[in-house]
């Protein structure tokens, strides 16, 4: 039976992690205890036991899986909010339907992500749901044929080329100017290079800045902070 973890330093934020599986639970727990200012307190594994621990562990956050239980879980994420309205609720899901995203935030879910987001990501959403933001996974394309809000790109005056879109993608899933070079068999100076480029096409401060633009037209009422989570010294 899991118990609360360590007691955590003040001003680190506190994640309780909900999801069935054994190896995504050990897989979140590294995440986020690789993520600077944050610390798991929990895994519960059992939806319903969720508030039980959340009652000792006193998270700031939960991190919470949505699969095959999807419906136990949003049940698990109301009882949540209702006893701790100011827990910062981040989904990790398989399912990139408008309709379960518009779900889950209706039962108090503040960002959704694809189970494939990058420990970077993982960690702005949590940080922008306790600042009270929504976070949509940018992978996540509304189309137009759907009820849901159709996304709106951000169009620079300026366009971008396709290599800096091809970055710009790479920044969006939270890689470092080393791993972009690897992705796109391109050198660290030319991911540098263009990184430059598109930040001074969109006017953004930083790659922070950039992100938080990109997501904020892609996903309609969404404000994304530029929060600026650990980034690799040499990059821009």
């Amino acid at each position: 039976m899991s118990t609360p973890m360590a007691s955590t330093p003040r001003g680190v934020t506190r994640v309780l992690i909900l999801a069935d599986a054994p190896v995504l639970r050990r897989g979140l727990v590294g995440m986020i205890n690789e993520t600077a200012g944050m610390q798991a307190v929990g895994t519960p594994g059992e939806p319903r036991r969720a508030l039980t621990l959340a009652e000792s562990a006193r998270p700031d956050a939960v991190v919470v899986e949505l699969g095959t239980g999807r419906a136990a879980t949003l049940n698990a994420v109301r009882d949540l909010r209702r006893r701790f309205p100011q827990l910062a609720v981040v989904a990790l899901a398989t399912s990139e339907d408008p309709g379960v995203v518009n779900e889950a935030l209706a039962a108090g879910v503040r960002s959704y992500l694809l189970m494939n987001t990058s420990p970077t990501l993982l960690g702005w959403a949590v940080l922008a749901a306790r600042a009270g933001r929504t976070v949509v996974d940018p992978q996540i394309r509304r189309g137009e044929g759907s009820a849901e809000p159709v996304s709106r790109e951000l169009t620079p005056e300026v366009p971008l080329t396709r290599r800096e879109s091809d970055v710009l993608d790479e920044l969006l899933q939270g890689q470092s100017n080393r791993a972009i070079g690897k992705n796109l068999f391109i050198s660290e100076d030319t991911v540098k290079s263009h990184v430059k480029a598109i930040l001074r096409k969109l006017g953004a401060r930083d790659r922070a800045h950039a992100v938080s633009l990109v997501l904020s037209a892609r996903n309609p009422g969404c404000s994304c902070g530029a929060h600026r989570l650990t980034e690799a010294p040499a990059d821009v």
